[in-house]
């Protein structure tokens, strides 16, 4: 079962980062002043993990059950190629926060609606992983197999949540408080 905790617990840091910037969204909507730079750091960071991390560990263990002819490794690959779609719209979101940050014209209107819809988009692919991939990696992997292809991940990739804590010091402060419901 430690490939399916460890999944899980990356899933909960991830809802929680999205949470952080759904409450950013809340501000935005009633109103309120978010924080920018926030959101533009849990940016960053999401854009980090995905592509130091989550993306590869997916690839690993797809490429691995499509070497053995599984049409499960396929599948898993497709999965793990949502977070393409993901991080195109997490791109233009990063974009419009640093053109907000340089006091650049951007109507709030329009932002909120692509802050909204990027939200939804990887919540929708949380889900996805939960309720697809999941299973197939713990019906396809055993346990040592998911620990050898997790730990071929670079040392960096395996220690996202301190590099949040010494990075990114307002949004894991931030990040520590939240807990949102299940993504």
């Amino acid at each position: 079962m430690l490939k399916l905790t460890q999944l899980r617990q990356d899933h909960a840091h991830m809802a929680r980062l999205l949470h952080v910037l759904s409450l950013q969204h809340r501000y935005l909507v009633t109103g309120e002043r978010p924080s920018f730079r926030l959101m533009r750091e849990a940016c960053d960071y999401i854009m980090d993990y995905m592509d130091d991390y989550i993306v590869p560990l997916e690839t690993l263990c797809g490429n691995r059950l499509t070497e053995r002819g599984a049409h499960t490794g396929q599948e898993i690959c497709e999965l793990a190629g949502e977070y393409h779609e993901l991080k195109q719209r997490l791109r233009h979101l990063a974009d419009d926060l640093d053109n907000i940050l340089m006091d650049a014209i951007m109507p709030m209107t329009l932002f909120g609606e692509r802050l909204k819809a990027y939200l939804d988009a990887h919540r929708h692919v949380l889900r996805m992983e939960r309720e697809h991939l999941f299973p197939l990696l713990d019906a396809s992997l055993n346990e040592e197999e998911y620990v050898e292809l997790r730990d071929a991940l670079p040392l960096q990739a395996r220690t996202q949540l301190m590099r949040l804590q010494q990075e990114y010091p307002d949004l894991y402060a931030e990040f520590r408080e939240v807990r949102p419901a299940v993504a």
